[in-house]
Order: structure tokens, then sequence, then C-alpha cells
């Protein structure tokens, strides 16, 4: 190998160690998997045209990089939200969750999850502003200085710190951290299927907490509406509905936590359903029913 392929070799392969920590940053920065793909590879276009021979800190250019990538796709989502034609899209769009069997290791996705990042707080960065959530990411998940996000967003340390704890609040006050034992999230949901399949309101709002917030994501991508549901009797009254999805509703970890995938009996998927569950009860549940955006996720593993 002559030494303009190998280095050209070791680059790569330094691209390749930072990858993981590229994409856990571009995920949590844009909610979409296939989003932080892109800014992921337009980061490696980006660094395979560069000179990097005088960079001290290679992992801490790159993020930079990616954060810059993604900062700019977060300020044209948000341009577009202003337009007309884009009233459908709101704050509580439901990003895309991380789908898992219950007790499968998936590597990749230990490292995207490494900060346990649940859906439930995903969709609450959703109504951060592009510059707060750059903050809040960059330095609360991944403890980057603020004197290093600063120039960035193109503001002082001081109002970046500002922009962060701006967002920390919001995140704290709509985004409470779920009960970390799996075991008692599962009794709570399971619990809440079991109600609803018979028809137990008295047992479903028991399992929901008085506040519970419900957002169902549905529409199509062209024309996406959110519902947003509140109060343990408003999702309670919702049993029905529920009644019809239990007897489908096969385990899942969503995001790291205790959720299911609903398959009906002709083999279509019909939604993925997350729960934050805090002190046993069911504080949140984020529901992705959109045709469109749950064909694009393979459920091959829930169906056997």
């Amino acid at each position: 190998m002559d030494e303009k392929s190998s280095e050209e070799s070791s680059r790569t392969a330094l691209f390749e160690e930072h990858r993981p920590h590229l994409r856990a940053v571009a995920y949590r920065m844009l909610g979409s998997i296939s989003e932080a793909e892109d800014a992921v590879q337009d980061a490696w276009l980006r660094y395979d045209r560069s000179d990097t021979t005088e960079v001290a800190n290679p992992g801490g250019w790159l993020t930079t990089v990616v954060s810059r990538v993604c900062l700019n796709l977060l300020r044209d989502r948000a341009q577009r939200r202003e337009e007309p034609l884009e009233t459908g899209t709101g704050p509580e769009r439901i990003p895309d969750p991380l789908l898992r069997r219950e007790g499968v290791v998936d590597p990749e996705q230990e490292v995207l999850l490494a900060d346990s990042v649940g859906l439930a707080l995903m969709v609450v960065m959703e109504s951060l502003s592009p510059a707060e959530r750059v903050a809040f990411v960059l330095h609360d998940l991944f403890a980057v200085p603020f004197e290093e996000i600063a120039p960035l967003i193109e503001k002082t340390a001081a109002a970046t710190r500002q922009l962060a704890s701006r967002a920390r609040r919001k995140v704290q006050g709509q985004a409470p951290a779920p009960d970390p034992d799996l075991g008692r999230q599962r009794i709570a949901v399971d619990a809440f299927f079991a109600a609803s399949r018979s028809g137990d309101l008295d047992a479903l709002v028991a399992v929901l907490d008085p506040d519970v917030v419900l957002r169902s994501d549905g529409g199509t991508l062209r024309a996406r509406h959110t519902l947003v549901l509140t109060g343990a009797a408003t999702v309670a009254g919702q049993a029905a509905m529920w009644g019809t999805l239990a007897p489908f509703a096969r385990p899942a970890l969503v995001n790291g936590t205790a959720g299911a995938v609903v398959i009906g009996a002709n083999g279509r998927a019909l939604s993925i359903m997350a729960f934050t569950v805090v002190d046993d009860a069911i504080v949140a549940i984020d529901v992705i029913a959109d045709p469109e955006r749950l064909a694009a996720f393979d459920l091959s593993a829930f169906r056997d």
C-alpha cells in the first residue's frame, strides 16, 4: 500500500471510529433516523474534503461538523413550519422511535441510547428552537462546554448557557424521567392492555397518571397531524380503541422503555406505542399510527 492509500485508509478508519457517536448526536438533534444518517454522511463528505492534519481533537471537530449540519436542517424545518402549507406539522411531531424486542441486544442502539433518551423526551425536544436544541443536546447530553457550542450557534458563551438552561426547564417540566426499573414499567404497560381488553375503565384510570398526556401521530407524511389528549378520564375514554388493539400488542422496547408494537391479524402494522412510567403510573403515551411511517420500519422481529 502506498503512502497516499495508507493515509486515506487511516482517515476512513478514524471517521468510522467516531461514526456511532456522530449518529447518536444527530439522532438526538433531528429525531429522524434517516436524516441523522444523512447528516453523518454529509459530515463524512466535509471531512473527506478537509485538511485535518492540524486538528488536535478529531472527535470534537467531527462533532462540530455534524452539529452544524443538524443545525441547518433544524432551521430549514422551522422555516417550513411557518409556511401556510405546513400547518399540519407542529411541535408535537412524534420522532422516529428506536425499536427492539425485549431481551435482544442491539449494539448500535445501545450506543444511540447510552444516555437513555426516551421518546417522550424526544417529543419535547421537537418544541425547542434550533439553537436551544443544539445547546441542550451538546451540553446536557454530551457534556460539550458552552465555549465550544457558542461559535456554532453564533452566540456568546453566556447566551448559550441561558439557551441550554431554558431548554432544560422545558424538558424537565414536560418530560419526566421514566422509572429506571424496566420490570416496573412493563407491569404498568401490561396492566394498561389488560384493562383495555376487559373494558375495565376503573382499572384503566388507575394505571394512568391523573395528568397523563397521549400524543398520536396520525395522518400521512404529506399532511401530518398530531392528536393530543390530556387527563386520565379523557385517555381512558378511548378504551374501545385500546380494546381493539390490545389483543395484537407485542411487547417491545421503544427508545429503551417498555412499549408495544401492534400488528393486526393480517400482519399489517397498526401502531407503535411508547409509554413513560413514573412511580408505577403511566404519565405519557406516544403513538405512531401513520401507515406511511409504519411502513418504513422493519418490524419483522415482532411478527413471529
